[in-house]
């Protein structure tokens, strides 16, 4: 008989592996609560639909609840209830008329079908949370799948390992990426199998970023108030478990799906980063439904607050807040991490509200237990750990703060980068140093210079279009009335507020784009950059598009207009150039590299020109002696910067020899025939834009040498 008829019994099993875990002849079923008195399991019939038996986890060792049921195989569908005291003054929600969700979970069939039965309070009741709601929700509940991952083939993948210096980050989305790509087969659009597209991983390829980084594909939730509005949860920053994938990405081969996907682009040499979850889980404040870790144990796995433990800590801005203090909680996290490196084989992780996981009672601690763990964690330690250093909490705000082999978001870099491209006075300083790398943030503690993962915009706020398209955010789809999104966006729309027939105006536009993006490649540090950027995909000015699971965020391939195809080409050259010249990428603060700020005179920036409000055109001079041997190297760069709207005489600073030559600017482009500019003559640099000359050809020096002397 099958897994869902035959009537099973249950013997002791063992505590030490959590979840649930096949070993050939049965299920061995484990799961922490510090406060439960009773755990059952709860086996469902292959539809999910009808509970078929209840088995009492009979043994507690250690805090852990645990049975091993024989015969049990994969496939089959289970849930728990938990019984104990429900106390919300005390901390304690234990409701057994909710089913739950295994926190370790490797799999969740169905979606969560919304109703009050979700709740563990009544809530019609004026009482709200204080009181007890006895409905049983099992029939809209997910269920969670036993796997087997000891029969999942690797054979012959290989990770990429991309040096961290070499790194370029492509942030993206699963369903937008593949949604509307016309060679991606209609049955595999918005799937992994998409992503593992010939189509898709070529065109990856083709631009020359190393390392693709997915929104969330941890399973979550669509919000019952976005579904009220005809919305759904499209980023997917609200995880429900995080050892299981989002079905709703799933394609014909289910889970083996995001295999494939993983395989094809280790096959290109490109790593799959996850932007992963770990401050907070779906289950909301303290009127949000109990649908795994609250009926669980909800005072071990949140923070309450010390004083009305009703009450939760919400440094995140979404309710809860993961309580990483406590031993079984990090082990959760630090489990379900090695879980997608080890079975899943990702390259690394973009931890969202990172400073929440550093977060002790007594506030940020970059020595805290999480910190502490993963760096003497021999997997973890290896593979790329990039944070996003704020939250909401107070001292929530660490640019700068993380340990030493963590990278970071760098939104200072953002900042600075659109206020200097708009002109903004007196933003030179600040823009020299984010450039050069933030060295004053990471040049300490041995951290490299990588560990500023440069941005000038990501999923959260304007496209690139859009920031040089709109002054203000036009949110009005969420059915927020406008308000939600950032405010402070320092963007320009040129002259017209969106899209415009004006051809000056585009054409500013245009250069702009390409001026961010270039700066951005050029810049020292680890790029990154969200999909479609690379060809102007717009929003609509919508700049926090969480909810438009819609063509508003999916991107447009059969509509790029002709500026498109031109920045996609010019993005896909600097991304080689930069890759190819040890100048553009550095790694190291101390490898020798002479730096040299120089004015439009061609003298050196001095202290007191910094804060010029005239002193805004710039050039910069790189130079490294050990470079002049190295086959195809350039020993010397110089980058010219002028954001103004009107054109400059730039004097061109002295090098080697008498001569630089021009590889690339926003005005031409990639010239194809030499462009040599003699040191002391003027380069005319135009309105708001960017050329980058290198140590000339010496070849072409000396022709250039014999026909003017």
């Amino acid at each position: 008989m099958n897994n869902e008829t035959t009537s099973r019994h249950i013997v002791a099993g063992n505590w030490e592996t959590l979840g649930a875990n096949f070993d050939g002849e049965g299920v061995n079923f484990a799961l922490f609560s510090a406060h439960a008195e009773r755990v059952e399991l709860c086996l469902f019939d292959e539809t999910g639909q009808h509970e078929v038996q209840r088995l009492d986890l009979p043994e507690y060792t250690h805090e852990i609840w645990h049975g091993y049921v024989p015969g049990l195989k994969p496939d089959a569908l289970y849930g728990f209830r938990v019984h104990g005291s429900y106390d919300p003054a005390g901390g304690h929600r234990f409701n057994p008329n909710k089913l739950l969700l295994d926190p370790y979970a490797r799999e969740l069939v169905g979606d969560i079908a919304w109703s009050a039965a979700h709740f563990g309070y009544d809530t019609e009741s004026p009482d709200k949370d204080l009181s007890f709601d006895k409905r049983d929700n099992a029939a809209g509940m997910p269920k969670c799948r036993v796997i087997d991952p000891s029969g999942w083939t690797w054979a012959g993948d290989r990770k990429p390992n991309i040096p961290w210096s070499q790194t370029i980050f492509y942030e993206t989305h699963v369903k937008g990426f593949t949604q509307l790509h016309p060679a991606v087969p209609p049955e595999l659009r918005g799937t992994f199998e998409g992503m593992a597209h010939d189509a898709v991983v070529d065109y990856v390829k083709s631009l020359g970023v190393t390392s693709v980084e997915l929104l969330p594909v941890h399973a979550f939730p669509d919000e019952s108030y976005l579904l009220d509005k005809g919305l759904r949860n499209y980023w997917g920053y609200n995880t429900l478990g995080f050892f299981s994938l989002a079905p709703r990405y799933y394609g014909p081969r289910g889970l083996a799906g995001f295999r494939d996907m993983v395989r094809a682009f280790h096959d290109a040499n490109i790593e799959v980063i996850l932007d992963v979850v770990y401050n907070h889980t779906a289950e909301g404040n303290e009127l949000g439904p109990t649908l795994s870790f609250r009926g669980i144990d909800n005072f071990s796995y949140y923070r309450t607050l010390p004083s009305e433990h009703r009450y939760y800590i919400n440094d995140t801005g979404t309710g809860n807040t993961l309580n990483t203090s406590h031993p079984r909680v990090l082990q959760m996290v630090m489990d379900s991490l090695r879980y997608w490196v080890e079975c899943l084989h990702v390259d690394g992780f973009r931890f969202d509200l990172g400073t929440i996981l550093g977060r002790e009672p007594e506030g940020f601690d970059q020595r805290g237990g999480f910190f502490d763990a993963v760096t003497q964690d021999p997997v973890l330690s290896r593979v790329k750990l990039v944070g996003e250093p704020w939250d909401i909490g107070p001292g929530g705000y660490q640019v700068g703060g993380f340990p030493p082999g963590w990278a970071e978001w760098n939104d200072k870099y953002r900042d600075t980068l659109r206020d200097y491209w708009k002109n903004t006075p007196h933003t030179a300083p600040d823009f020299a140093t984010r450039v050069l790398g933030s060295g004053d943030l990471y040049n300490q503690r041995g951290r490299r210079i990588w560990a500023s993962v440069n941005f000038i915009t990501a999923h959260d706020g304007f496209t690139l279009h859009d920031l040089v398209s709109y002054d203000g955010k036009h949110n009005e789809a969420n059915g927020e009335n406008n308000n939600d999104g950032h405010n402070d966006n320092r963007s320009y729309n040129y002259g017209a507020e969106g899209p415009t027939d004006d051809e000056s105006i585009n054409a500013v536009r245009e250069r702009q784009r390409l001026n961010f993006m270039a700066t951005l490649l050029l810049s020292h540090g680890t790029p990154m950059f969200p999909a479609g950027d690379e060809f102007g995909r717009s929003q609509m000015g919508n700049n926090n598009a969480y909810c438009q699971d819609n063509e508003l965020s999916w991107l447009h391939w059969e509509e790029m207009p002709a500026s498109g195809k031109r920045l996609t080409e010019a993005v896909s050259r600097l991304i080689a150039m930069r890759r190819a010249q040890p100048l553009l990428r550095r790694d190291d603060w101390r490898d020798g590299t002479a730096i040299t700020w120089v004015n439009a005179g061609g003298g050196e920036q001095l202290p007191e020109h910094w804060q010029e409000s005239f002193g805004m055109t710039l050039g910069v001079h790189l130079h490294r002696d050990d470079l002049d041997a190295a086959e195809g190297a350039w020993p010397d760069v110089l980058i010219l910067f002028n954001p103004s709207d009107a054109p400059v005489d730039f004097v061109i600073p002295p090098v080697r020899g008498e001569s630089w030559q021009l590889a690339f600017s926003t005005d031409a482009l990639f010239p194809e025939e030499p462009v040599l500019a003699r040191a002391g003559t003027g380069f005319k640099l135009w309105p708001r834009s960017l050329a980058l000359f290198r140590s000339p050809d010496r070849k072409i020096e000396a022709e250039a040498g014999t026909r003017t002397g």
